[in-house]
């Protein structure tokens, strides 16, 4: 009999990471998937990117509306529980063998609470990262230990769970599902991607997504505020900037970008949602990725793109040699994007084993999905480092 695998996302951020695993998982004789989509995704505020998961051909088997609310941390939590109860109510009806969930997001923490009451195992992609300045760290390690199975990005990322006290019998180093589009993806050459966003692309074309840091609510306006006066020094480029997630502070960040977009809107231009097609379109002809996101890390660095990651968002990530730390002020980031598109920076680059893989993850998780037994993960032992 099939195993039903019920893949659970919430936002565009995971299921850019998970489309190829829900890929690999549907085409496989052993398996069954089953989706809930949640979260950012059902917000007309950030895209109702659930039309982006119906466009890739998969079906929807419950959308869970879970409120999220203004930005603040209080709805926040309230949309937490409401995940939490909703989700259990389509897992139940659903009564999946085992449960994905990708990352760090406080509506997938519900989601694996739901699971984990209901006493299906969990298993959880991209476990054992750091960011050290966000929320987002003490979420995923909770995932972490309420999942069975495990599949990480990077061996030092498997190193963790085991310190973690996860059975190394039960992580996998997989790589990041993330990356197993960019070989095979049909991408929009220049022109047509000028037609779709409707905006000049002239050179320097940079990609900007900035997220609030969560740890942090309070440098959100200053944080905005240098980035942007670092980028009224380039007048004649083009600039993407992608929809800021629904973490708390995040209204301020938006409000900003658009803003800033609106005083030149033949080369600037805010979407929502780009979606997979289109944001790997976009870096494959960018100078250069700017933000906070971990796309910056993994994604762009795996093409061959330079990134300004700023702040202390994604700190404790590992990153390769084409990523520019900088600091959330004015003059380092000015200094660090001039670095970035300097051709001489990208060339030293290219070329060098990125830290994420090179693609392939997606099968390799649902191979692990479909032959694991799943009596010898329901009861979970914790793992003393010799």
């Amino acid at each position: 009999m099939s195993r039903r695998v019920c893949v659970i996302t919430g936002s565009r951020a995971d299921f850019g990471h998970l489309s190829s695993v829900m890929r690999a998982i549907d085409a496989h004789n052993a398996l069954t998937l089953q989706t809930i989509v949640t979260g950012q995704h059902l917000d007309p505020r950030f895209g109702e990117t659930w039309r982006n998961i119906e466009d890739e051909g998969f079906t929807i088997d419950a959308k869970v509306d879970i409120g999220l609310g203004d930005d603040t941390p209080l709805s926040a939590a309230k949309a937490l529980g409401n995940a939490v109860h909703r989700i259990s109510d389509s897992l139940v009806d659903f009564a999946p063998d085992i449960v994905v969930v990708l990352g760090d997001r406080f509506e997938i923490l519900g989601a694996a609470e739901a699971a984990m009451m209901l006493n299906i195992p969990i298993a959880h992609v991209h476990g054992g990262e750091a960011t050290e300045a966000a929320t987002d760290d003490a979420i995923r390690h909770a995932i972490t230990k309420v999942a069975r199975l495990h599949f990480c990005a990077a061996a030092p990322y498997a190193k963790r769970l085991r310190q973690m006290g996860e059975d190394p019998a039960n992580i996998h180093m997989v790589g990041a599902p993330g990356l197993d589009l960019l070989d095979t993806l049909n991408r929009l050459n220049k022109e047509e991607l000028e037609e779709d966003l409707g905006i000049k692309i002239s050179s320097p074309l940079l990609v900007i997504t900035h997220h609030p840091v969560t740890l942090q609510p309070d440098q959100g306006a200053a944080e905005i505020s240098a980035l942007t006066n670092a980028l009224d020094h380039f007048e004649s480029a083009a600039m993407v900037f992608t929809g800021v997630n629904s973490d708390p502070g995040h209204l301020i960040i938006q409000d900003a970008l658009e803003n800033f977009a609106e005083k030149d809107t033949q080369r600037r231009c805010v979407v929502k949602s780009l979606g997979h097609k289109r944001y790997l379109s976009l870096l494959s002809v960018t100078d250069a990725v700017i933000g906070n996101s971990s796309s910056g890390l993994i994604e762009a660095p795996a093409i061959g793109v330079p990134t300004v990651n700023i702040g202390d968002r994604q700190k404790g990530r590992l990153r390769g040699p084409l990523v520019i730390d900088s600091a959330a002020e004015t003059a380092a980031i000015l200094a660090s994007i001039k670095q970035a598109i300097d051709p001489s920076f990208r060339k030293n680059g290219v070329g060098k084993n990125p830290p994420y893989g090179r693609g392939g993850a997606g099968l390799k998780i649902a191979a692990v999905l479909a032959e694991t037994s799943l009596d010898s993960i329901q009861q979970k032992r914790f793992y003393d480092l010799p």
